[in-house]
């Protein structure tokens, strides 16, 4: 198939064979980490803006080489030093960065809406780079390439996504994708941090991870993102670590040849331990890797691209 899409603002909206397509033409992106050179004109002369009103340092990082790494001149807009400060609307934002003559936008932004909001508002492509506790596109994305890329498949997998599921855009990106490429997702976590109803989107939910443990192939820990929850979901760390924590006891428990990946960054010693992260069956780092290789795959679709060279 062919990508008609003008905008990446979820995978909610994303049709299996879309999916697919990205992560096939990822495969390409990632090989160019073995050149000596990596760099491609295939993108020359595009312009992207980063836009971020929140901290960012894998996918700032990572959006930022991948449009380098196929001749996109990059633009970062640090919005505590642009007119931002000065209370300039995301409207009038994006229509200053569109009358720059940018081809791209990546917005990361504190408000659910925010990226379709712009997408209505300038004729650019609008990718989303996390939208309140909405969606993650491309962090899902990297995520389904990497356990593609470990596992073979992705139909037939069971996977746990871990830890605070309330505020987390990660895991409802991981849900829209895993589920419609086939894979059975359960959910754990304290009952604080389950969404009610999230079964509605497919999915089982547990409050045991002991339990689900031994009978997962793949295991997404999620951070527990202390700067978006009110106070009271959870006694303390120490408690919701001896209880969601993965640690090397509960690693032991799981199947031989189990996938640990973590969105990053890490509180270790909270959700996983360092020892767990270091292990040969976590893909932490990998992650970042591939990550950047599913962002230029992103570019090149959204720019109309054939094939890469």
């Amino acid at each position: 198939m062919s990508w008609t899409r003008k905008h990446l603002l979820g995978l909610q909206d994303l049709s299996r064979d879309e999916i697919q397509l990205i992560l096939d033409t990822a495969e390409p992106c990632k090989e160019i980490f073995t050149r000596p050179i990596k760099k491609l004109p295939t993108l020359r002369g595009r312009v992207m803006v980063n836009l971020f009103y929140e901290p960012s340092t894998r996918t700032r990082t990572s959006f930022e080489l991948a449009g380098k790494w196929m001749s996109v001149d990059v633009v970062n807009i640090s919005t505590n030093l642009s007119s931002v400060a000065k209370g300039e609307s995301l409207k009038d934002t994006a229509k200053t960065i569109a009358a720059l003559g940018a081809d791209f936008v990546v917005i990361r932004h504190y408000a659910a809406g925010s990226a379709k909001l712009l997408a209505e508002t300038v004729q650019v492509s609008v990718i989303n780079a996390g939208d309140g506790a909405h969606e993650h596109p491309t962090q899902a994305l990297l995520d389904l390439f990497t356990i593609r890329d470990k596992k073979g498949t992705i139909e037939g997998l069971h996977v746990a996504i871990v830890g605070d599921i309330l505020h987390s855009r990660v895991a409802r990106s991981n849900i829209w994708g895993l589920t419609k490429m086939g894979a059975k997702v359960t959910v754990v976590g304290p009952p604080t941090l389950i969404p009610p109803g999230i079964e509605e989107m497919g999915v089982d939910v547990s409050y045991d991870f002991d339990e689900v443990i031994p009978h997962v192939d793949v295991i997404n820990m999620l951070r527990i993102q202390k700067e978006r929850q009110v106070a009271g979901l959870f006694p303390s760390l120490r408690e919701y670590s001896a209880l969601y924590g993965l640690s090397r006891r509960r690693l032991d428990r799981a199947k031989d040849d189990v996938l640990v990946i973590h969105p990053g960054p890490t509180n270790l010693g909270v959700e996983i331990t360092s020892e767990v992260a270091e292990d040969p069956r976590a893909s932490i780092n990998e992650q970042v890797t591939n990550g950047v290789a599913v962002r230029m795959a992103v570019l090149y679709l959204l720019s109309g691209g054939k094939d890469i060279p």
